[in-house]
């Protein structure tokens, strides 16, 4: 079905992997637009509680985009070529599931946006992270000038992109950039770990966690503690929290099968 992704979906765990190994799972066009497909996919199957993101081989995440491509764009071009790659990690932030971005080595220049536009990120004690793009004489395009000053904060953002400096997963973790740091052999067994305990839960209550901390950061507190009011009297309201309370009632583990449409 795909070129230059894998995709699965596994005990309502669903995973992609960048799949240019030999180039570094570099961004190019034809990857960018499976990487749409398959994030529809995820959005329209009902079942998928989780999407996890990593890369192919030892040695990179995403390396970031390909430069050969990006190096024949013009103005109009370049400004589709980013919007496109917005309007992409948009969706992939938006999805109604948590995102757990897998990084196993270099995520750099686009490979860095899209583990920022993930829920958060877990790295291999080999990761690399940067925004490399003012070495090339351009800017980050896929919203890093944006999202990672929000995850970090400006000065750190700042001096990430002003320099192009790359940051080890050590440091990613101390900055806030990474919320745990694993060992190669271990990274993928801790975020499935993770994944399958966020699985276990309702669909409607992940979803509304979800979008209440997003949008709640994006606005007032008065403002964000609406959105949760809300947000919590539509979960207790749904069928997984009837079974939640009545299991915890019943003294038994929950068996949570609602969906965002019932």
């Amino acid at each position: 079905m795909f070129d230059h992704i894998i995709y699965g979906v596994r005990d309502r765990i669903a995973t992609i992997t960048f799949n240019r190994p030999k180039v570094l799972n570099a961004l190019n066009s034809k990857l960018l637009t499976e990487l749409s497909q398959a994030l529809t996919a995820v959005a329209e199957n009902e079942d998928i509680r989780v999407l996890v993101l990593t890369g192919a081989g030892e040695k990179a995440f995403v390396a970031g985009a390909d430069i050969n491509e990006l190096a024949q764009l013009s103005i109009l071009g370049a400004k589709s070529f980013a919007r496109n790659g917005h309007q992409l990690l948009d969706r992939l932030q938006a999805l109604p599931i948590p995102v757990i971005a897998a990084v196993n080595g270099f995520a750099l220049g686009g490979g860095t946006e899209i583990a920022i536009a993930c829920d958060f990120i877990y790295a291999s004690e080999k990761a690399m992270f940067g925004q490399p793009e003012i070495k090339l004489g351009v800017i980050p395009g896929f919203g890093g000038t944006q999202r990672l000053a929000r995850l970090i904060g400006m000065n750190m953002a700042k001096e990430m992109i002003l320099t192009g400096k790359m940051v080890t997963a050590a440091e990613a973790k101390t900055i806030g950039l990474v919320n745990k740091v694993c060992s190669p052999e271990k990274l993928m067994d801790d975020v499935m770990q993770t994944a399958n305990t966020m699985a276990s839960k309702g669909k409607v209550s992940l979803r509304a966690a979800k979008d209440a901390i997003n949008m709640g950061m994006n606005g007032d507190l008065a403002s964000g503690c609406s959105l949760e009011i809300d947000a919590f009297a539509i979960c207790l309201a749904s069928e997984d929290a009837k079974e939640g309370t009545a299991a915890f009632l019943e003294k038994r583990k929950p068996e949570f099968k609602g969906g965002l449409t019932t």
